[in-house]
């Protein structure tokens, strides 16, 4: 490497970490790897904003490979939103993960919020940048506080939070925090349709994404408790021929189940060019992935499918010999007392659902541009239905107390399965087995949802919002009031 190059960079890392103290200073003086140096570029460039310098730069540093992988509004976009989204950041680490890669842990000045900044660049000078991402992190331990908040101070501290985002319009949606099914933080913030500048309410419905998920899982173990099926059942036994009949008789439910069945996504290139109404039946989506074939051998790893769960929905239909919508409405909605949610028709009259959008970033600044033509008309078993905050936490109820299953079921559903090579999805479920967290998000071009069930403490986090990515800083600061309030205590629920 070009010495005068390396004293170059380190002189500029060296500036760049200073703000956060002597030690990370010193640490970047003796820097000597390329991608540490690259990364203190990035994160000037990040904390600038400044467009015409990133143009220059991505032009100048970014490998030849890396820069045609996108167009260059998407390069400038990533520092564009990294540095909306941040609003100044403090620079609390930064590691070397190889010859030719780094991560830099940064703190967001708005909400406090950590991500790493990840970095790669070629093995030879002058070592151009040829991979890049931001991945969300947990606080380093010890950065949460140590005192024991009381319920009326983790509401209040949500609330200032929340305020903080919605003023610099990072958010907007619903947010709700719950200790054995009673609300003690629940609002709603920004806009709902900005054609028509309508708020959102408590009671605005929102695109739940993969968040349906959930409810498909629960449809099957139902059924496998109901002895329509088993969780080792083959899928022959309801779809003799997918993907094809060799593979059908392969693949388990269990396997769809865990995401280890070997399935893809259905999201092809047929779906971006067919019009959307032409898919409204679990029949009419299942044509997408007629011609899918498996990824890899049923049960030897796990790859997150799409078209794994609508083809439980198909199941679902198989077993009941109802419509998968019917079933979920008259075997989870209706006795979870869910009012609010459904896999709505877009085309059709539906009251009072919030409109998604996405930030674009441009040299004029910043403009949004909703959704509407990008996602499905309706959402099916693998997400895209609608619910609101409230309605999510009485699911949590009805799911937790053994009414929508017995027991022995929601532990079957709510527990990582690493023996099926899933050490963190359950049953149809997100697991988080050391913070003792079950749920599930959901996200696409103005979606952004999530539920947090706490298992040990009866503590339940919903958020919702039609912002892409919205959701994120929010289920982070929720998730460190629940531990500063001492969650690993037992609930009672």
């Amino acid at each position: 490497m070009n010495k005068k190059l390396i004293l170059t960079l380190s002189a500029l890392m060296a500036m760049v970490l200073t703000m956060a103290g002597p030690a990370l200073a010193q640490q970047a003086e003796n820097a000597k790897n390329p991608a540490a140096q690259r990364a203190a570029e990035m994160i000037r460039l990040i904390e600038s904003g400044n467009r015409t310098e990133g143009r220059k730069f991505v032009t100048e540093n970014y490998s030849p490979e890396f820069l045609n992988r996108a167009p260059m509004d998407q390069h400038l976009g990533f520092l564009s939103s990294t540095h909306d989204r941040m609003r100044g950041v403090e620079v609390l680490g930064i590691k070397e993960t190889g010859p030719t890669g780094a991560e830099a842990r940064l703190k967001s000045k708005l909400t406090g919020n950590q991500v790493l900044l990840v970095v790669r660049t070629e093995a030879d000078s002058p070592h151009r940048i040829s991979g890049l991402g931001l991945r969300r992190v947990n606080p380093e331990p010890g950065a949460t506080s140590a005192k024991k908040l009381t319920e009326a101070e983790m509401a209040k501290e949500l609330d200032a939070f929340m305020q903080k985002l919605t003023q610099a319009d990072l958010f907007s949606g619903t947010v709700l925090l719950a200790k054995d099914g009673k609300p003690i933080y629940q609002k709603a913030f920004g806009t709902a349709n900005k054609d028509f500048n309508a708020p959102n309410k408590l009671d605005t419905k929102f695109n739940l994404g993969s968040m349906n998920k959930m409810f498909t899982a629960v449809a099957i173990a139902q059924l496998a408790e109901r002895g329509k099926l088993s969780f080792d059942d083959p899928l022959s036994k309801f779809l003799p021929d997918f993907p094809d009949k060799e593979s059908a008789e392969k693949i388990k439910i269990k396997q769809i189940l865990t995401h280890t069945a070997g399935l893809g996504s259905y999201f092809s290139r047929k779906f971006v060019e067919s019009s959307r109404d032409r898919f409204r039946t679990v029949d009419d989506m299942m044509k997408l992935a007629r011609e899918e074939k498996l990824l890899f051998e049923p049960g030897s790893k796990w790859q997150y499918s799409n078209t794994g769960f609508l083809v439980l929905g198909a199941v679902v239909e198989k077993a009941s010999g109802q419509t998968y919508f019917d079933y979920v409405r008259e075997n989870i909605y209706k006795p979870a007392g869910m009012i609010n949610s459904d896999c709505y028709e877009l085309d059709r009259i539906n009251t009072n659902l919030a409109v998604g959008y996405e930030k674009e970033y441009t040299d004029d600044g910043i403009q949004f541009r909703n959704n509407v033509f990008a996602h499905v008309l309706r959402g099916g078993p693998q997400g895209g239905g609608y619910s609101t905050v409230e309605d999510l936490l009485k699911f949590d109820v009805a799911l937790r107390s053994g009414k929508l299953v017995g027991k022995e079921y929601v532990k079957l559903l709510l527990s990582a399965k690493p023996d099926l090579k899933s050490p963190q999805y359950g049953y149809g479920f997100q697991i988080d087995t050391e913070n003792q967290v079950a749920g599930h998000g959901g996200g696409f071009d103005g979606i952004s949802s999530n539920l947090d069930m706490f298992l040990g403490s009866g503590y339940t986090g919903v958020v919702m919002s039609n912002y892409g990515g919205g959701a994120f800083p929010v289920n982070d600061k929720i998730r460190e009031l629940v531990s500063s309030a001492g969650a690993a205590q037992v609930s009672n629920r």
